[in-house]
């Protein structure tokens, strides 16, 4: 899912919308595959009479409610969770039930870094750490694709903002 055209302003342009690099969902896969070993090694050692059978539903109900809280809803989560770029703010929008959304513009940002550490390296991605002019004072992006291709576009966007309109037609002259 990119960022909805109707978030944008008129004349507002989008230069970067993604998400986080799917190797976010890497736990929840893992959490999955030990949750359904578990309900099978139950099931295999547990008879098919009496209360061992009721166990048995027991366990499997707990690691269906398992799965659904530590593999779905992040699944969920990370479907929902969108991150844009333009040429005047950062638009960030996530929730499942809730959307909520966070903008920044681009005016206040006033540091752009990237941390990519050895797990992200092989992916190619990492987190960006943008540094704003709020009470909030760094935003905290994480497996963002391409990382530092980001913040190359990010830096130039902050770069063509701070020249503003008068230097940049002269630069074409």
């Amino acid at each position: 899912m990119a960022i909805s055209k109707k978030l944008l302003n008129p004349g507002e342009r989008l230069v970067i919308s993604t998400r986080q690099h799917p190797k976010a969902l890497f736990v929840p896969i893992l959490v999955l595959v030990v949750l359904l070993a578990i309900g099978v090694v139950a099931e295999a050692n547990l008879d098919d009479t009496g209360f061992q059978q009721v166990l048995g539903w027991v366990v499997w109900a707990l690691v269906a409610a398992g799965i659904l809280w530590f593999t779905v809803r992040p699944f969920l989560v990370w479907l929902t969770t969108v991150h844009g770029f333009t040429d005047r703010r950062l638009i960030t929008r996530y929730g499942i039930l809730t959307r909520r959304g966070h903008d920044i513009p681009l005016a206040r940002v006033s540091d752009i870094s990237i941390e990519i550490n050895l797990i992200d390296r092989p992916f190619g991605c990492g987190s960006l750490l943008i540094a704003d002019a709020s009470t909030h004072g760094l935003v905290r992006l994480n497996d963002i694709p391409h990382v530092e291709a980001a913040q190359r576009q990010l830096n130039e966007l902050l770069h063509a903002l701070h020249q503003g309109p008068a230097v940049r037609r002269d630069e074409g002259v």
